[in-house]
């Protein structure tokens, strides 16, 4: 079994909260005198909160890289294996992160079972498995350079497809249950592509993937406007996701990525819509000023966040029908940050996004918009989005047993100096 290494300890969390509490404490009640004029109860605000799952990216935990370059720092992971020591640490301060999700073939594990028992050892399990067609891989036969699912050859297609059903085999082993399909075909000149045909093979692809994986898994689909195809992509915004899903069946649903939109796209209409129609898969947290920035989740439009979760909690209380509960998943690069701090912060973002939804006034709301009210129906709504409901999220680490303030814990355990020392 491989070894863990320095890990935070309960005792070093207690004495971390224990310096903490009285102030939490005090913050608290003096939220929830707030919250009860406005007629909600935070203790059921913050039993909610501590529900909400994120999953955690393999890939994110390491440093990331531009098209420039790639400065990493001391004490990265080196193999799959400590990439889920640093995620099990990050679910340990924040309670919130009990999944990871793997990249085949970078996480490709030799012993399927040992890695599952490894995790388990560490309290997290395995989300959604994501496939790689989109770069070459040492003793490929074929090359994706033109395309993968959507090749013109069939035989690139047909090893793309039989790289997906691999995947599954090991997330089966593994304990997941989904698989996350993302590719860069498409062209970078006009006439490259056909764009129907190309669309059809991308489908019939799909087809095969479907009829291969299990009966009780999902398959997720993730669309991108443009990178590396940049004049045309196959499948290129959330219509075309749609349609595709609707076409090959009940297991494919669309995963929305927060940076793969056109600049100012209104993504929470677009999370409305495929909830309504049934089509939601899930999602992956980040956030972008141009494009796809893959940078921290809220660290530039938070507004944003909070109105995504606003439809989401809207869904929830009306009835998602035949749309199963989203997946919730970071997918994230970080350049010039620790990697774990930038993890750790993403997900404390997510999680006040969710709260500040759970504030609405969902009524007023409603006679606000019945009756044309747009001053009012926003002002509702910056209501919930201006509340510091920082200590509900630290009250609900504190009743879960993670860290009052995870990435000040972090920073005072060392846990990357113990690491750099660990990892040469």
């Amino acid at each position: 079994m491989a070894q863990t290494g320095f890990q935070i300890g309960e005792e070093f969390i207690r004495a971390h909260n224990e310096r903490r509490k009285g102030e939490v404490q005090r913050d608290y009640e003096a939220l929830g005198e707030r919250l009860k004029r406005r007629g909600l109860a935070i203790d059921r605000v913050t039993g909610e909160a501590s529900a909400l799952s994120v999953a955690l990216p393999s890939w994110a935990v390491g440093t990331g890289g531009t098209r420039f370059g790639r400065f990493p720092g001391g004490g990265e992971p080196r193999s799959v294996f400590e990439k889920l020591v640093d995620c099990g640490t990050i679910h340990t301060l924040t309670r919130v992160t009990p999944r990871v999700a793997l990249h085949i073939p970078w996480d490709r594990p030799d012993d399927p079972k040992e890695l599952a028992g490894f995790a388990a050892s560490l309290g997290i399990g395995f989300d959604a498995m994501n496939s790689n067609t989109f770069e070459d891989q040492k003793g490929q036969k074929y090359s994706y350079k033109f395309g993968s699912l959507s090749h013109t050859d069939r035989a690139v297609r047909e090893q793309a497809i039989a790289h997906n059903l691999a995947c599954v085999e090991i997330g089966k082993a593994l304990g997941s249950k989904a698989l996350s399909v993302w590719i860069g075909d498409g062209g970078n000149f006009p006439g490259q592509v056909d764009f129907r045909e190309s669309l059809e093979r991308y489908i019939a692809s799909i087809e095969a993937i479907e009829a291969g994986m299990p009966r009780d898994w999902l398959l997720y689909i993730e669309y991108k406007l443009y990178e590396p195809a940049f004049y045309s992509t196959v499948l290129n915004d959330w219509g075309t996701a749609y349609y595709v899903a609707e076409r090959v069946g009940p297991r494919v649903f669309c995963l929305v990525d927060l940076g793969h939109h056109a600049p100012n796209v209104n993504i929470e209409m677009v999370v409305a819509r495929l909830l309504q129609f049934g089509k939601l898969g899930g999602f992956h947290f980040n956030d972008s000023k141009y494009g796809d920035d893959d940078l921290d989740a809220g660290s530039m439009k938070p507004f944003q966040l909070f109105l995504v979760f606003h439809e989401l909690v809207n869904g929830a209380l009306r009835g998602r029908g035949k749309n199963p509960e989203p997946a919730y998943m970071i997918d994230q690069s970080h350049n010039v940050t620790d990697p774990v701090e930038s993890l750790i912060a993403s997900v404390e973002e997510i999680q006040r996004a969710y709260v500040q939804a759970l504030l609405v006034d969902r009524e007023a709301l409603a006679t606000f918009q019945r009756d044309n009210d747009a001053v009012m129906a926003l002002r509702t709504l910056k209501a919930a989005f201006t509340t510091d409901v920082g200590p509900i999220l630290a009250m609900g680490r504190l009743r879960t047993g993670g860290a009052a303030d995870p990435l000040a814990a972090f920073r005072e355990s060392r846990y990357r100096e113990h690491k750099g020392k660990e990892r040469a």
